[in-house]
């Protein structure tokens, strides 16, 4: 066990830094996103333009030897645009027949970008892709390689011609991630690497096998159940009206998180134990994900909107107000 975690964190800093060839900072952008692909969850990758998003993605699929397609998101993308079509093809022997044409969310690593510049109709064209790694086509089911994300990023400033993504959707990521503006050594590094003619090469770090190896691992990881029991009673904590909830999500929230936001805060502890050497999941790291987890997963009231009170700051007060010890039928008492 002790030769496979070591594996696991060789694995994970060497993607880290061939990625770091490219991306100048974005620490936690960057520790984010290659969590939850160890987790097999999917991320939403939210800044406004130019702060390299999809650089990110893109970089990440060169340092990971896995297929990569990019989907570009307009208002007039239609579904059969990302998961395929049927067409008329004409056999050697001259009869024609129906073919199935796959669309590029038939890959590994798939970026939607701009996702929420396509419509609704378009967008629930991913749903089933995200949650049962399948395509439904022309009353057929085809199931998706392994491992399959989806990266997707989003401008949240621009408002003309973009359609918000609905809640269903928004449950699907395993992280939701928040690009910000880089430092002033860091801009000064970012201007430095791409204006002049040569640049560092991103080499492949871990191929297919290994990764899949490596979402195994995590799964093995035990999770003491004085930790989980903690997850539990955060994701309890954000249901407003409910004898679990504090005080801040009664006055700020209209829906709490979901089941599946306990899952990931669990998962990415598990993988965030891996990376420290560890085998098993700790307060620390329940606390450490819990933003990313559980941001997106939180839907705010009148009053929170009025006052421009975010997710984050619902979150970092209810992991003050959340004890470490106890249990949820203590705390619903």
């Amino acid at each position: 066990m002790e030769d496979r975690i070591a594996e696991f964190r060789d694995a994970f800093a060497r993607v880290k830094k061939e990625i770091g060839k490219t991306i100048v900072g974005q620490t936690e952008i960057v520790d984010g996103t290659l969590q939850a692909i160890c987790a097999a969850g999917h991320v939403l990758l939210e800044g406004v333009p130019g702060l390299g998003k999809t650089l990110l993605v893109r970089t990440l699929s060169e340092a990971i030897d896995l297929s990569f397609n990019r989907v570009q998101f307009t208002p007039d993308l239609m579904p059969a645009d990302i998961l395929g079509t049927n067409l008329v093809m004409e056999n050697p022997d001259g009869r024609r027949e129906f073919q199935f044409q796959q669309g590029p969310i038939f890959s590994h690593i798939v970026l939607a970008d701009e996702i929420n510049r396509a419509t609704p109709k378009t967008q629930s064209a991913m749903l089933e892709a995200m949650q049962e790694k399948s395509v439904t086509a022309g009353g057929k089911i085809r199931r998706l390689d392994e491992p399959f994300f989806v990266l997707a990023t989003q401008n949240p400033i621009d408002q003309e011609g973009t359609y918000p993504l609905p809640e269903a959707q928004l449950d699907r990521f395993f992280y939701k991630l928040l690009v910000t503006y880089p430092s002033g050594p860091e801009l000064t590094e970012v201007i430095d690497r791409t204006t002049q003619p040569r640049q560092e090469r991103v080499e492949r770090a871990v191929d297919r096998q290994q990764l899949l190896r490596m979402q195994g691992l995590v799964r093995e990881v035990p999770v003491p159940s004085h930790v989980r029991d903690y997850a539990v009673r955060l994701v309890l904590a954000t249901h407003p009206g409910t004898d679990t909830a504090v005080d801040v999500a009664n006055q700020y929230l209209r829906f709490g998180s979901s089941p599946r936001g306990g899952q990931s805060v669990i998962l990415a502890a598990k993988v965030r134990a891996l990376t420290e050497g560890r085998f098993n999941a700790s307060f620390a790291d329940i606390k450490a994900v819990a933003l990313a987890a559980l941001r997106h997963r939180l839907i705010l009231n009148f009053e929170a909107q009025a006052e421009g009170i975010t997710t984050d700051h619902v979150l970092k007060k209810v992991l003050e107000e959340v004890s470490t010890s106890g249990t949820p039928a203590e705390v619903a008492k």
